[in-house]
């Protein structure tokens, strides 16, 4: 949702946003094992609800050669610096020449932060227990190099407001004709698996009107177990509402599909994935009301990447992944002390 955001303000500078994703070669080159591989990143940046088309294959050092060929007039990035493997800024040309924009960084997630949470697989992220230390040690470790700690790569705390959640929501009310779906699930770590399942349900209606139910994160962990869920409420809020094919999103809601639920939204189908279906806590069926309603329908995504693959992913990489931050670290640093003593010298 840090991307999705970075994505929202980009688009509210112009009229048409193209995107440019890197191959995993550029990115292995220049910051270290991508977690997704580039098609699954082609697609889930093409689920975005603010982006018109995407660039695969973008160089990681963006030129006016490529603002030309896509004919843009400029280019956006976050306010935190990218730099490539040798240490260089990689928006140099494009700012030189006057076409490079900056949006504001999401507070609070990085990449980095969200790795750092799957390598621990505690329970601690969840609450605000100040006994914690080791999850805390581990964040500290995870974003910062041996001397000092970089604004970019640091670990933050993600702060909800009712504002972003607006900027977020697409605000469309169901029109008339709309046929009303609803989903539910964790949606943790949002990602292709997500997005193969909300197509498919998306192509099940001349006109689509979904609703995403998202439960709170005890309920998740309920069902989950270990540290589930890796994005808290209101992170899983933003991310499922940056889709495209999401229209509404009930944050919080409740695990069984209720007569009130369905009444309250019209809904006129309810789908799941092939994800295995836990049972409430008394043992009942969470789906056995909209089954007796005969509109119930699973829906095969034709995907099997799921939360607990890219957990594991991360893990297998875990001490590259480990490197790379610190790496990263120490680079953004360099640049910082850098451009102290630029402005020493100035004075």
């Amino acid at each position: 949702y840090g991307h999705s955001n970075q994505l929202r303000q980009a688009r509210a500078m112009g009229d048409y946003l193209i995107v440019g994703v890197h191959t995993d070669e550029e990115i292995a080159k220049h910051k270290g094992p991508p977690v997704f591989t580039q098609e699954e990143r082609y697609k889930m940046v093409q689920a975005i609800k603010w982006v018109d088309e995407i660039a695969p294959g973008a160089p990681y050092v963006t030129t006016l050669e490529t603002l030309d060929k896509y004919s843009c007039d400029f280019c956006v990035h976050g306010d935190d610096i990218t730099l490539t493997i040798d240490g260089k800024d990689t928006y140099e040309e494009v700012k030189t020449a006057g076409r490079y924009r900056e949006c504001k960084r999401t507070q609070g997630v990085s990449t980095t932060d969200l790795v750092g949470r799957m390598l621990l697989m505690t329970k601690a992220h969840h609450s605000n227990i100040d006994e914690d230390l080791d999850y805390r040690k581990h964040t500290d470790n995870f974003g910062k190099g041996p001397k000092g700690h970089s604004p970019w790569t640091g670990v933050s705390q993600f702060l909800q407001t009712s504002q972003k959640i607006i900027q977020f929501a697409s605000g469309k009310e169901p029109q008339p004709g709309d046929t009303i779906i609803y989903v539910a699930g964790a949606f943790d770590l949002f990602h292709v698996g997500h997005v193969d399942f909300l197509e498919k349900v998306h192509q099940l209606a001349e006109k689509p009107y979904i609703i995403a139910g998202l439960h709170f994160d005890q309920e998740v962990n309920r069902y989950k177990g270990k540290n589930y869920p890796i994005m808290n409420i209101h992170e899983r809020t933003l991310s499922v509402l940056a889709c495209r094919y999401v229209s509404e999103v009930v944050i919080g809601a409740p695990y069984a599909v209720t007569a009130d639920l369905l009444d309250h939204f019209r809904v006129t189908l309810v789908c799941h994935g092939m994800t295995e279906v836990v049972p409430d806590k008394d043992g009942s069926d969470p789906y056995k009301e909209p089954k007796q309603r005969g509109i119930f329908q699973l829906v095969d995504s034709g995907s099997n990447l799921t939360t607990d693959l890219i957990v594991q992913r991360i893990i297998k990489n875990r001490l590259e992944f480990e490197a790379r931050n610190q790496k990263k670290e120490a680079k953004e640093l360099a640049v910082l002390e850098a451009m102290r003593r630029l402005e020493q010298e100035k004075h």
